[in-house]
């Protein structure tokens, strides 16, 4: 007989296929903490949310009205025969700060449109002030709150006579006037300047202060007759006069050359904007104060401190006793609600390890752990009951002590009515759970297999599970011995950093070590890692490069020197100042590694990233009936007409459009998926096509491909940072944080290096399995034994414990943070009293 789904405790899943799940049954009890592991491309997110959320999902779109739906972007159907007992779902998955410098901590909680109404509604107005503002006033976002100069930005981008003549001994001639342009227009502007009476031999500091000026920011473009002053004989002609500042803003805007637009960009100067003193805001809305502070100088303040300006307005017993005048309502009725609201939202964020945060921290600036605990907070106060949360590593980028905290949150959602699903490789995490769903036994065609679901302590019993071992370590017989800890070749010393909540202090890194840089979240570690080591020494290397050795977001592995896109930075964010540096001079190489997609479409994979498809082109290029047939390389890239399917111009799928139904994606019906037209599909390789080498993966390919030494030496290394699973024509939209962080290693293992090289990574084990990250490790090492010098930030303890060096950040997060705390070998900073990573790297250690 059926189970009646409202009344049966559990969300049964039947035949589930998605990815590499092998038609899998699994029952998954609701109203409990349920953590799914596995390692890594197992199938646990396939199963949470590939299937379980997905379903939810395209059942709640179901009862949207279908021209609405259509406006929805949606996901594909799941490949499940059923699912029952389902409730609504929530998904809370790793993701970057959007793109925008006006997404903020405040925008992304809606935090700020209370604080905003709090001004609007109980702010105090100073004296002239008739009617009170709109809140959207206090906004500068909109048309009515942002500066009219900086359009709410907070940031003047400008030219000055320092920037624009770096040189004013010399004359114009000379080239005084560095920000014009060179060759035939430089001459001609020089020309035209000679017949506008200005002289242009004289050094730039002798010439009237006047005359420089109009030279310089002049908006008028006098049109001149010109008579060329050369040996051969030239007609004359009309020339416009373009000041230094019009020339380089006019680059700027209209340039469609990426070269002339960096080379302008050396001129420019971004600073606060003096009319708003970079907050954004129009003056009328900066005169209004609550509790002394301007809404700007409330948004600045952690959310701890704006916690305590505000706390005595709740404590009000009776805001009546002292009525307000016109010009304030800060002791209103008004007031204490929205302050009493304000305060309950701000503790949870507290709560969650986030109060050393900002309101107007911009979210671009965040960790994708950040960003999903902002949103899970959000969550936590939306009353919501009977949600199914489907969570993606929670834990990622927590500090162990941190995490407790979250394990808080994570009970306040199971005890107001809801099902908490997390994906999830932290293992304190997992033993808080009341139920386990593991998923193996390995990677891609290996796993896709539920080896158990049941209570926690049953997992014990499964031979089969690579998560039993690190679940349970004292039950786990094997002990990996202890490593010997390296001597350090040389030191390097940076002094007097200062720089976001890093105030004088002085770090001192070994070379020729693996140094793992810990602390709770917002102590300094990134700041110390991704900007401090990572200007310092890029500024010893390459002292006019913009982006040398980063391989980040689409950079181009081929190339180590990989000219970054020309963007003005954001004077809001703090400058980096020290005071003095040592030994630099050791340092041959600088390569940063960061968790940025290797791509944005779908068109970039692995093959393209790493170059072993270069290889393989070439290898299907020299077969015979290729030859014969007169193809190239070329002919068998899906992004070059020719060879390429052009129903779908090589993409495999191609959108469907329903005019009163939410457009779909199908496979093109011409090439069926291959992405290749059939005469390119004849040429094949050892008896696979192109588009049959793609769909390989990496385990796959690595024998098949073995002949092909280029591609070969790219397939090992991708294997031995624990990638064996991933398809080579994977899009690189479908990969992870993590995942993408591993390419671009492998990436750069499969060089060939000179020089000692410095490696930065950023929490390198995020998305990792305890038993990927002992993989991970044997990388990390053998860099390290060729004589290079990595260093990590990173929460995980199996990788602190392994390190030769830690510098400890803290004691806490944001201002009472920034200090580093401890910095010895892993034995001596879990001795240290002062360090909250002490306790958890001593448990470590004891095992």
């Amino acid at each position: 007989m059926r189970e009646n789904p409202r009344t049966d405790a559990f969300v049964r899943v039947r035949g589930a296929s998605e990815n590499n799940l092998r038609d899998v049954d699994v029952d998954v009890p609701r109203d409990q903490i349920v953590a799914f592991t596995g390692v890594s491309g197992s199938g646990k997110s396939s199963l949470a949310f590939g299937t379980i959320f997905t379903e939810a999902q395209r059942r709640y779109l179901e009862s949207v009205a279908p021209y609405a739906r259509r406006l929805i972007q949606q996901g594909h159907d799941p490949h499940v025969d059923s699912i029952t007992g389902l409730p609504p779902a929530v998904a809370l998955q790793q993701r970057r700060g959007a793109p925008s410098s006006r997404s903020s901590v405040g925008t992304v909680t809606t935090l700020s449109n209370s604080l905003r109404m709090l001004f609007s509604r109980a702010g105090t107005y100073p004296e002239g002030f008739t009617t009170r503002l709109d809140s959207d006033a206090f906004s500068p976002n909109t048309v009515v709150g942002a500066c009219p100069q900086c359009h709410g930005i907070g940031v003047a981008r400008d030219v000055t006579e320092a920037s624009l003549v770096p040189d004013p001994s010399l004359s114009i001639r000379d080239g005084a006037i560095a920000a014009w342009p060179g060759a035939w227009q430089g001459k001609n502007l020089r020309d035209i300047t000679i017949t506008l009476g200005y002289d242009i031999d004289r050094p730039w500091r002798d010439l009237p202060q006047a005359d420089r000026d109009w030279l310089l920011f002049t908006d008028e473009q006098p049109v001149v007759r010109i008579i060329p002053l050369r040996d051969r004989i030239e007609k004359p002609y009309k020339g416009k006069f373009w000041s230094a500042k019009k020339y380089v803003f006019h680059t700027l805007a209209d340039s469609q050359s990426e070269m002339m637009r960096k080379k302008v960009l050396q001129f420019v100067r971004s600073g606060p904007c003096p009319l708003c003193h970079g907050t954004g805001l129009r003056r009328e809305a900066l005169a209004v104060t609550f509790a002394g502070r301007s809404i700007a100088e409330l948004n600045a303040l952690p959310m701890t401190e704006l916690a305590a300006v505000i706390r005595p307005t709740t404590e009000l017993t009776d805001p009546a006793a002292a009525l307000p005048t016109n010009r304030s309502g800060e002791r209103t009725d008004v007031a204490v609600a929205i302050t009493t609201d304000l305060l309950a939202r701000i503790t949870v964020l507290i709560d969650l390890g986030l109060g050393y945060l900002g309101l107007g921290r911009v979210t671009t600036t965040l960790s994708p752990g950040e960003m999903q605990r902002l949103r899970l907070a959000t969550q936590l106060r939306s009353g919501l009951f009977g949600v199914v949360y489907v969570l993606d590593e929670p834990s990622a980028g927590l500090h162990p002590a941190d995490a407790e905290q979250l394990l808080e949150v994570l009970e306040q959602l199971k005890s107001s009515g809801n099902s908490v699903f997390v994906v999830e490789h932290n293992m304190d995490v997992v033993r808080h759970a009341d139920w386990i769903v593991d998923v193996g036994p390995s990677a891609g065609e290996g796993g896709g297999e539920v080896l158990y679901s049941g209570e926690v302590e049953g997992l014990a019993a499964v031979d089969a599970s690579l998560t039993r071992p690190y679940l349970f370590p004292a039950q786990h017989t094997h002990r990996r011995e202890a490593r010997a800890r390296r001597e350090p070749t040389q030191w390097i010393d940076v002094e007097g950093i200062c720089l976001h909540n890093l105030t004088g202090i002085d770090v001192t890194v070994p070379l020729g070590a693996l140094v793992a840089v810990t602390g709770v979240s917002g102590s300094g570690k990134s700041t110390l890692v991704s900007r401090v080591l990572y200007d310092v020494v890029r500024a010893k290397l390459h002292p006019t490069a913009d982006d040398e050795g980063s391989l980040g977001a689409d950079s181009e592995p081929a190339d180590e020197s990989g000219v970054a896109e020309a963007t003005v930075p954001d004077a809001r964010a703090d400058a980096l100042t020290v005071r003095r540096t040592a030994g630099l001079e050791h340092i041959g190489r600088l390569v940063r590694v960061d968790q940025k997609p290797i791509g944005r479409t779908p068109r970039s994979n692995l093959a393209t990233y790493t170059g072993l498809f270069d290889s393989v082109r070439a290898a299907f290029a020299r077969t015979d009936l290729a030859v014969e047939r007169g193809y190239t390389a070329s002919r068998f890239s899906f992004n070059v007409a020719g060879g390429r399917c052009e129903t779908c111009l090589g993409e495999g799928f191609i959108s469907v459009e329903l005019l009163f139904l939410p457009g779909s994606y199908g496979r093109c019906p011409t090439c069926h998926g291959a992405r290749y037209n059939p005469e390119t599909l004849e040429i094949t390789y050892d008896g696979k096509s192109i588009a049959d080498v793609l769909g390989l993966t990496v385990q796959q390919a690595a024998d098949f491909l073995s002949g092909i030494p280029a591609a070969s030496r790219s397939l090992k290394t991708l294997l031995d940072v624990g990638l064996g699973y991933l398809r080579l024509g994977q899009p690189a939209t479908e990969l992870s944080g993590g995942e993408a962080q591993r390419i671009k290693l492998a990436t750069e293992l499969q060089r060939m290096r000179r020089g000692h090289t410095l490696y930065l990574l950023d929490e390198p084990t995020t998305g990792l399995h305890p038993a990927d990250v002992q993989r991970l490790l044997t990388q990390l090492h053998a860099l390290v034994d060729a004589g290079d010098t990595v260093v990590v930030v990173e929460h995980d303890m199996d990788v602190v414990v392994d390190a030769d060096w830690v510098i400890d950040l803290g004691p806490a997060g944001g201002d009472a943070g920034g200090k580093i705390v401890a910095a010895g070998t892993p034995d001596a900073v879990a001795e240290n009293p002062r360090s909250r990573t002490a306790p958890y790297l001593a448990a470590r250690l004891a095992r």
